[in-house]
């Protein structure tokens, strides 16, 4: 039965558009025709806004503000975009005058963008380096909805300390815990770079009911590295969040800078992946892009029907992820 389900349906609702079956069938001696509806195609439309940035936060705001409404203009609901924004990525180096980049959230920036999400009517997902108080600051992504309302944020929970990334200098660790948003058009799970490879992050993010997971991202390649090299970190980057949508079953959106910044070559590459890890749509790496891209949200409840995964994870089984290493003790 389900074999021939698969056969004759499931193809069919692969399609965006809904699904009208007409099926004769026989009741007694009179024909008569059962029509079936396939549940409507929930949809949304997401902007990816990947730039190259400056040492000028002014034109930096200008920039991706004419990014949004290119957009916005090309159907964006929601649009995404890439972490820190503002400035260079100035977690390159350990300098003390880059903390005088920080804002408050909500603070200027926010407010900013609040009146342009309320003039477009989309949401805005942004990436800020947050001032908390007098020697605190955060990684923090702000959510604005499509009325300009300021619906809160998300700071970044995973720190790295790598040569060219060394954002435990800058940047504490979050304690707001994960966080999904439910905006005028869906509930969206943020996380940010870092968090990208590690799968508790979007599983719990998921399980909170986030309709798609956004990475706002800045990674690249060292100039010093060979071909073989770049495109070994590329395609883990990639791998590793398109195994969230599938272990997940939603849609993945990654929006990542491009640009060169010091010994740095931002490798763009932004993406889609829908809730099986298909890669609907991927950027160029060495140039920018504003793309919208549709999201189908009625998808997921197919794949994590056909593809139970979460139906069949075994809860009761998983406290040791809680420790740290798994030696004898």
């Amino acid at each position: 039965m389900k074999k021939d389900f698969d056969k004759f349906f499931l193809p069919a609702f692969e399609s965006p558009q809904k699904l009208h079956l007409s099926i004769p069938t026989v009741h007694g001696i009179f024909a008569v025709q059962a029509k079936f509806e396939a549940v409507a195609t929930k949809t949304v439309n997401v902007g990816l806004v990947q730039l190259s940035c400056s040492g000028n936060v002014t034109e930096n705001m200008q920039k991706t503000t004419a990014g949004i409404r290119e957009a916005a203009q090309k159907g964006a609901q929601v649009v995404v975009l890439q972490e820190l924004f503002r400035s260079l990525y100035f977690c390159d180096v350990e300098e003390y005058d880059n903390f005088k980049l920080a804002e408050a959230i909500p603070g200027p920036s926010t407010e900013t963008l609040a009146a342009l999400a309320k003039e477009l009517g989309v949401v805005i997902v942004a990436s800020l380096f947050e001032k908390r108080a007098e020697g605190l600051y955060h990684n923090t992504t702000a959510v604005l909805d499509a009325d300009g309302t300021y619906l809160g944020k998300y700071r970044k929970m995973h720190i790295p300390d790598d040569p060219g990334y060394y954002e435990k200098f800058y940047f504490t660790p979050g304690d707001l815990g994960y966080k999904v948003f439910t905006t005028r058009f869906g509930k969206i799970g943020v996380l940010i770079c870092w968090d990208q490879w590690y799968p508790e992050a979007a599983r719990i993010t998921s399980l909170m009911g986030a309709d798609f997971l956004v990475y706002p991202t800045a990674i690249g390649w060292a100039k010093a590295q060979d071909a073989a090299t770049n495109e070994e970190q590329y395609g883990a980057w990639q791998t590793i969040q398109r195994s969230h949508a599938v272990a997940n079953g939603i849609p993945v959106v990654s929006v990542n800078r491009t640009g060169v910044e010091g010994e740095m070559q931002f490798w763009g590459g932004s993406f889609v992946a829908n809730p099986f890890g298909r890669v609907t749509y991927q950027a160029p790496h060495l140039t920018e892009e504003v793309h919208v891209e549709a999201l189908d949200l009625s998808g997921s409840d197919r794949y994590r029907t056909h593809w139970p995964f979460l139906r069949d994870r075994r809860i009761d089984s998983y406290a040791p992820i809680t420790k740290r290493f798994l030696d004898e003790e």
